[in-house]
Protein backbone atom coordinates (compact mmCIF):
# COMPACT_ATOMS: atom_id res chain seq x y z
CA UNK A 1 0.00 0.00 0.00
CA UNK A 2 1.46 3.63 -0.95
CA UNK A 3 -0.08 6.35 1.23
CA UNK A 4 0.46 10.24 0.43
CA UNK A 5 0.45 12.55 3.19
CA UNK A 6 0.20 16.64 3.03
CA UNK A 7 2.19 17.93 5.72
CA UNK A 8 1.41 21.82 4.84
CA UNK A 9 -0.03 22.70 1.61
CA UNK A 10 -0.80 26.41 1.50
CA UNK A 11 1.56 29.91 0.58
CA UNK A 12 3.11 29.73 3.99
CA UNK A 13 4.40 26.42 3.52
CA UNK A 14 4.28 22.94 1.43
CA UNK A 15 5.89 19.50 2.30
CA UNK A 16 4.35 16.08 1.23
CA UNK A 17 5.21 12.40 2.20
CA UNK A 18 4.81 9.50 0.27
CA UNK A 19 5.45 6.73 1.17
CA UNK A 20 4.95 2.88 0.17
CA UNK A 21 6.23 -0.91 1.17
CA UNK A 22 9.99 -0.40 0.16
CA UNK A 23 10.60 3.47 1.06
CA UNK A 24 9.85 7.33 1.90
CA UNK A 25 10.50 10.26 0.65
CA UNK A 26 9.62 14.31 0.89
CA UNK A 27 8.32 16.61 -1.01
CA UNK A 28 9.62 20.14 -0.53
CA UNK A 29 10.25 21.22 2.97
CA UNK A 30 8.88 24.45 3.16
CA UNK A 31 8.15 24.20 6.85
CA UNK A 32 10.52 23.91 9.63
CA UNK A 33 12.63 20.56 10.46
CA UNK A 34 10.51 20.79 13.59
CA UNK A 35 7.15 20.19 12.21
CA UNK A 36 8.66 18.10 9.58
CA UNK A 37 10.18 15.75 12.45
CA UNK A 38 6.67 16.15 14.75
CA UNK A 39 4.27 15.54 11.52
CA UNK A 40 6.38 12.16 11.44
CA UNK A 41 6.18 11.10 14.86
CA UNK A 42 2.70 11.81 14.35
CA UNK A 43 2.82 9.11 11.54
CA UNK A 44 5.35 6.71 13.47
CA UNK A 45 8.75 7.52 11.53
CA UNK A 46 11.59 9.43 11.57
CA UNK A 47 13.75 11.60 10.28
CA UNK A 48 16.12 8.79 9.67
CA UNK A 49 13.31 7.00 7.81
CA UNK A 50 13.38 9.14 4.68
CA UNK A 51 15.29 8.10 1.58
CA UNK A 52 14.87 10.98 -0.53
CA UNK A 53 14.05 14.54 -0.56
CA UNK A 54 12.99 15.95 -4.13
CA UNK A 55 12.30 19.65 -4.38
CA UNK A 56 9.92 21.31 -6.55
CA UNK A 57 11.59 24.61 -6.67
CA UNK A 58 13.61 27.73 -4.31
CA UNK A 59 10.21 29.36 -3.28
CA UNK A 60 10.62 30.35 0.35
CA UNK A 61 7.48 28.43 0.75
CA UNK A 62 9.14 25.57 -0.61
CA UNK A 63 12.53 25.14 0.85
CA UNK A 64 12.55 27.25 4.23
CA UNK A 65 13.12 24.04 6.34
CA UNK A 66 15.78 22.48 4.11
CA UNK A 67 19.06 23.51 5.11
CA UNK A 68 18.06 22.52 8.74
CA UNK A 69 16.79 19.44 7.34
CA UNK A 70 19.77 18.47 5.48
CA UNK A 71 21.66 19.14 8.77
CA UNK A 72 19.57 16.44 10.35
CA UNK A 73 19.16 13.13 7.41
CA UNK A 74 21.58 12.00 5.02
CA UNK A 75 19.46 10.78 2.24
CA UNK A 76 20.04 12.59 -0.94
CA UNK A 77 18.38 15.56 -2.70
CA UNK A 78 16.51 15.68 -6.16
CA UNK A 79 15.99 18.93 -8.18
CA UNK A 80 15.91 19.81 -11.32
CA UNK A 81 19.27 21.39 -12.80
CA UNK A 82 18.27 24.90 -12.44
CA UNK A 83 16.99 24.67 -8.94
CA UNK A 84 20.21 22.44 -8.12
CA UNK A 85 22.26 25.55 -8.88
CA UNK A 86 20.04 27.78 -6.99
CA UNK A 87 20.13 25.78 -4.03
CA UNK A 88 23.91 25.12 -4.27
CA UNK A 89 24.50 28.94 -3.86
CA UNK A 90 22.21 29.40 -0.60
CA UNK A 91 22.96 26.20 1.22
CA UNK A 92 25.83 24.44 2.60
CA UNK A 93 26.21 20.54 3.16
CA UNK A 94 23.98 20.24 -0.21
CA UNK A 95 27.16 19.48 -2.74
CA UNK A 96 27.50 15.78 -1.96
CA UNK A 97 23.90 15.00 -1.94
CA UNK A 98 22.02 17.04 -4.77
CA UNK A 99 20.85 14.53 -7.93
CA UNK A 100 19.25 16.22 -11.50
CA UNK A 101 15.57 15.02 -11.04
CA UNK A 102 15.55 15.60 -14.90
CA UNK A 103 17.62 12.60 -15.22
CA UNK A 104 15.01 10.49 -14.14
CA UNK A 105 15.24 8.76 -11.24
CA UNK A 106 14.17 5.70 -9.03
CA UNK A 107 14.29 5.41 -4.71
CA UNK A 108 13.86 2.28 -4.21
CA UNK A 109 11.46 0.82 -6.39
CA UNK A 110 9.86 3.50 -6.40
CA UNK A 111 10.40 5.16 -10.43
CA UNK A 112 10.43 8.75 -10.25
CA UNK A 113 9.69 11.21 -13.37
CA UNK A 114 10.29 14.93 -13.10
CA UNK A 115 8.72 17.60 -15.31
CA UNK A 116 8.77 21.53 -16.08
CA UNK A 117 6.16 23.69 -14.56
CA UNK A 118 5.72 27.12 -15.46
CA UNK A 119 6.45 28.95 -12.51
CA UNK A 120 8.75 32.20 -11.89
CA UNK A 121 11.32 30.11 -9.71
CA UNK A 122 14.68 28.75 -11.89
CA UNK A 123 13.85 25.07 -12.86
CA UNK A 124 10.37 24.62 -11.42
CA UNK A 125 9.19 21.23 -11.43
CA UNK A 126 6.26 18.54 -10.96
CA UNK A 127 6.51 14.92 -10.52
CA UNK A 128 5.15 12.00 -10.95
CA UNK A 129 5.89 8.68 -8.86
CA UNK A 130 5.20 5.08 -9.85
CA UNK A 131 5.01 2.61 -7.02
CA UNK A 132 4.46 -1.04 -6.91
CA UNK A 133 0.70 0.14 -6.17
CA UNK A 134 0.67 2.45 -9.31
CA UNK A 135 1.31 6.01 -10.35
CA UNK A 136 1.10 9.12 -8.05
CA UNK A 137 1.19 12.63 -9.46
CA UNK A 138 2.29 15.82 -7.88
CA UNK A 139 1.55 19.41 -9.68
CA UNK A 140 1.87 23.09 -8.02
CA UNK A 141 3.14 26.68 -8.88
CA UNK A 142 2.47 26.33 -12.27
CA UNK A 143 0.52 29.31 -14.14
CA UNK A 144 -0.92 26.84 -16.81
CA UNK A 145 -0.83 23.09 -17.54
CA UNK A 146 2.34 22.54 -19.03
CA UNK A 147 2.54 20.24 -22.00
CA UNK A 148 4.89 18.12 -20.21
CA UNK A 149 2.48 17.76 -17.25
CA UNK A 150 -0.05 16.93 -19.48
CA UNK A 151 1.90 14.34 -21.44
CA UNK A 152 3.62 12.53 -18.14
CA UNK A 153 0.46 12.83 -15.45
CA UNK A 154 -2.64 10.88 -17.42
CA UNK A 155 -2.72 7.57 -15.76
CA UNK A 156 -1.86 8.03 -12.05
CA UNK A 157 -4.59 6.71 -10.08
CA UNK A 158 -4.00 9.31 -7.85
CA UNK A 159 -2.94 13.26 -7.98
CA UNK A 160 -2.70 16.26 -6.04
CA UNK A 161 -3.46 19.25 -8.06
CA UNK A 162 -3.17 23.08 -7.23
CA UNK A 163 -6.52 24.68 -7.24
CA UNK A 164 -4.53 28.07 -5.89
CA UNK A 165 -7.25 30.49 -6.77
CA UNK A 166 -10.75 31.96 -7.84
CA UNK A 167 -10.11 34.55 -10.64
CA UNK A 168 -12.65 36.75 -9.38
CA UNK A 169 -11.61 37.33 -5.95
CA UNK A 170 -7.97 38.12 -7.03
CA UNK A 171 -9.00 40.73 -9.21
CA UNK A 172 -11.49 41.97 -6.64
CA UNK A 173 -9.07 41.48 -3.73
CA UNK A 174 -6.52 43.48 -1.72
CA UNK A 175 -3.37 42.75 -3.44
CA UNK A 176 -1.33 45.08 -5.44
CA UNK A 177 -1.92 45.21 -8.96
CA UNK A 178 1.83 43.81 -9.92
CA UNK A 179 1.07 40.97 -7.43
CA UNK A 180 -2.18 40.53 -8.92
CA UNK A 181 -0.60 40.22 -12.40
CA UNK A 182 1.81 37.01 -10.96
CA UNK A 183 -0.60 35.34 -9.89
CA UNK A 184 -3.18 35.65 -12.72
CA UNK A 185 0.06 35.28 -15.13
CA UNK A 186 1.35 32.19 -17.27
CA UNK A 187 4.31 32.19 -14.34
CA UNK A 188 2.19 32.26 -11.05
CA UNK A 189 -0.64 29.17 -9.84
CA UNK A 190 -3.05 28.01 -11.04
CA UNK A 191 -6.61 28.79 -10.84
CA UNK A 192 -9.83 26.60 -9.99
CA UNK A 193 -10.86 26.42 -13.51
CA UNK A 194 -7.64 25.29 -15.33
CA UNK A 195 -7.71 22.55 -12.01
CA UNK A 196 -11.05 21.70 -12.71
CA UNK A 197 -10.22 21.01 -16.67
CA UNK A 198 -7.18 18.78 -16.29
CA UNK A 199 -8.95 17.54 -13.16
CA UNK A 200 -11.22 16.38 -16.05
CA UNK A 201 -8.69 15.18 -18.02
CA UNK A 202 -6.77 12.91 -15.27
CA UNK A 203 -10.03 11.61 -13.93
CA UNK A 204 -10.64 10.17 -17.69
CA UNK A 205 -7.23 8.47 -18.12
CA UNK A 206 -8.30 6.86 -14.55
CA UNK A 207 -7.21 8.96 -11.58
CA UNK A 208 -9.31 7.61 -8.38
CA UNK A 209 -8.64 10.34 -6.26
CA UNK A 210 -8.04 14.16 -6.82
CA UNK A 211 -6.57 16.40 -3.91
CA UNK A 212 -6.52 19.66 -4.35
CA UNK A 213 -3.76 21.77 -2.86
CA UNK A 214 -1.65 24.58 -2.58
CA UNK A 215 -5.47 27.07 -2.08
CA UNK A 216 -4.52 30.69 -1.60
CA UNK A 217 -5.80 32.02 1.81
CA UNK A 218 -6.67 35.26 0.53
CA UNK A 219 -7.93 34.43 -2.99
CA UNK A 220 -10.27 31.10 -2.63
CA UNK A 221 -11.47 28.70 -0.17
CA UNK A 222 -12.37 24.82 -0.28
CA UNK A 223 -15.88 25.39 -1.05
CA UNK A 224 -14.77 27.45 -4.01
CA UNK A 225 -12.26 25.08 -5.55
CA UNK A 226 -14.43 21.96 -4.66
CA UNK A 227 -17.51 23.48 -6.43
CA UNK A 228 -15.50 24.70 -9.72
CA UNK A 229 -13.57 20.99 -9.96
CA UNK A 230 -16.60 19.00 -9.11
CA UNK A 231 -18.73 21.12 -11.62
CA UNK A 232 -16.58 20.09 -13.89
CA UNK A 233 -16.43 16.46 -12.96
CA UNK A 234 -20.17 15.88 -12.86
CA UNK A 235 -20.54 17.37 -16.79
CA UNK A 236 -18.02 14.77 -18.17
CA UNK A 237 -19.80 11.91 -16.35
CA UNK A 238 -16.66 11.70 -13.78
CA UNK A 239 -16.60 10.94 -10.31
CA UNK A 240 -13.23 10.23 -8.53
CA UNK A 241 -12.81 11.17 -4.93
CA UNK A 242 -12.01 14.74 -4.20
CA UNK A 243 -11.02 16.87 -1.20
CA UNK A 244 -9.26 20.13 -0.47
CA UNK A 245 -5.48 19.18 1.46
CA UNK A 246 -5.28 21.35 4.73
CA UNK A 247 -3.18 24.31 4.66
CA UNK A 248 -0.96 24.65 7.72
CA UNK A 249 -1.76 21.12 9.47
CA UNK A 250 -1.09 17.16 8.91
CA UNK A 251 -3.32 15.93 6.37
CA UNK A 252 -5.42 12.48 6.37
CA UNK A 253 -3.76 9.46 4.62
CA UNK A 254 -4.81 9.62 1.01
CA UNK A 255 -4.43 5.66 -0.52
CA UNK A 256 -2.87 4.01 -3.76
CA UNK A 257 -3.54 0.38 -4.08
CA UNK A 258 -5.21 -1.93 -6.08
CA UNK A 259 -2.16 -1.68 -8.84
CA UNK A 260 -1.71 0.78 -11.74
CA UNK A 261 -4.20 2.34 -13.19
CA UNK A 262 -5.32 0.65 -16.62
CA UNK A 263 -7.05 3.73 -19.35
CA UNK A 264 -7.35 2.26 -22.06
Amino acid sequence: MTTVHTLASGSSGNALLLSWEGGRLLVDAGISCRRIRQSLGVLGLALSDLDAICVTHTHGDHISGLQTLLKNTACPVYAAAPAGRDLLRRMVLLEDRLRNAEEGFSVKDCAATAFPTSHDSPGSCGYRFDTPDGGFGLLTDSGVVTPEAAAVLPGVALAVLEANHDVEAVRSGPYPYFLKERILGPRGHLRNEDAAAFAVTLAAAGAREIVLAHLSRENNTPAMALRAVETALSAAGLSPRLSAAPRDSLGGAYVLEGGPVCSG
